[in-house]
């Protein structure tokens, strides 16, 4: 099965390949629906292509919006560059958006997004009759629906499915609330994530408000916790799916590498599920769900809004480390005496070093690490590659 990470920036691009991807899904500046990530202007789209395509990877846009007719002037000479650039695919939801690509583009190949809300085969069919390339499946889907659905499909069109991350409240992710309360438009890119609010209840003919009994943080009735299916692939390998995807191009350096080295390693059989899933604990999240996939009790999606984590992000390496030392660049304060674990998706992933020295720019040894973005080279015993990253238990 295919590992598809999300990447915000060209960074986060990097981060993905490093660690394992084998495909990268990202926006450009218009038509995506993560306004507010980085994203990639044109220049940046044909360099990014370049470099997955150089290491054997591929790229997918999306083009996600919910379509309105002034969406389209002007579209060819953006689908024009996605053709230059050589693109293995789109990431459409809109069906006239498609409908104009299959028609004015067919090179470009078309994957369905889960916005599409594809929830059942007669659905799949339509798609697939479309010469459409790849579905990425509703999130509200039993493994036995998605066999169903590949059963009808199979051999025609790929399946793809969420495997981690952020899920949304409203019906594979077609919300309305941040529209109504701040007039910025989910299905247009620019979500304010208004399901992690706080709320209260009100009779209707009372103007009074109680609040909804949860915790001591709040009451967060719209608010999921985070899909995690990484022991369960085997399922969804038996099931049809061809391609698992992550979840967050708005999410960090790290949170990309921690998670997408995690899948890797699941897939690779590198490591028994309990350090896995440990290793998932490490970045930033709320508390774990399989979601809809087993028709479980696990539907407690109501938790407080605060994602937690148990390792911070420490230093990223820029360098193969060489004779004992190794360059990086801070991220998070560190000082001589810390014990820092490597995440890597080499041999030295979960080894740990103490620091006992470093050195900055100037050659002068100092014993805190407190600059933003210092860089910096620090004692290493491990064989250590450009990308890998060190943390701390937080």
């Amino acid at each position: 099965m295919e590992l598809l990470a999300p990447a915000g920036n060209f960074d986060k691009l990097v981060t993905a390949v490093h660690f394992g991807a084998d495909a990268v899904y990202f926006s450009g500046k218009m038509y995506g629906l993560r306004a507010f990530a980085g994203n990639f202007d044109d220049e940046e789209i044909i360099k990014a292509m370049k470099f997955l395509h150089q290491n054997g990877k591929k790229g997918y846009i999306t083009l996600n919006i919910v379509a309105n007719d002034n969406d389209f002037v002007g579209i060819d000479s953006y689908l024009n560059l996605l053709v230059k650039a050589n693109v293995d695919g789109l990431i459409v939801s809109d069906v006239g958006l498609i409908y104009y690509i299959r028609k004015n583009f067919p090179s470009l190949n078309v994957h369905v997004s889960t916005q599409a809300n594809i929830n059942n085969s007669y659905s799949a069919k339509f798609f697939a009759d479309m010469r459409v390339t790849r579905i990425v499946l509703a999130r509200e889907l039993n493994l036995e629906q998605i066999r169903e659905i590949y059963d009808s499909v199979g051999g025609k069109v790929e399946l793809e499915a969420f495997v981690h991350g952020a899920m949304c409240i409203s019906y594979s992710g077609r919300c309305l609330l941040s529209n109504y309360f701040t007039g910025r438009d989910s299905n247009r890119g620019a979500c304010v994530q208004a399901c992690r609010w706080q709320y209260a209840i009100r009779e209707i003919n009372k103007s009074e408000e109680y609040p909804i009994q949860e915790d001591e943080r709040g009451t967060y009735i719209l608010n999921s916790k985070d899909l995690c299916m990484i022991e369960h692939l085997n399922e969804l390998e038996k099931v049809g799916i061809s391609s698992l995807k992550i979840e967050g191009r708005m999410k960090s350096d790290y949170y990309v590498a921690s998670v997408v080295n995690a899948y890797r390693r699941a897939l690779d059989n590198k490591n028994n599920k309990k350090v896995l899933v440990n290793e998932l604990e490490k970045t930033s999240h709320r508390r774990y769900t399989t979601g809809f996939y087993f028709n479980s009790e696990d539907k407690e999606f109501l938790q407080d809004s605060m994602p937690v984590q148990s390792a911070v992000f420490i230093a990223k390496v820029l360098e193969d480390s060489n004779n004992g030392l190794v360059k990086v660049e801070m991220r998070n304060r560190f000082k001589i005496g810390d014990e820092l674990e490597i995440l890597s998706p080499n041999e030295s992933f979960l080894k740990k070093i103490k620091i006992e020295k470093i050195i900055d720019m100037k050659g002068q040894e100092i014993d805190d690490c407190k600059r933003v973005q210092d860089v910096v080279y620090i004692n290493c015993p491990y064989n250590l590659t450009a990308g890998d990253i060190l943390r701390k238990d937080s």
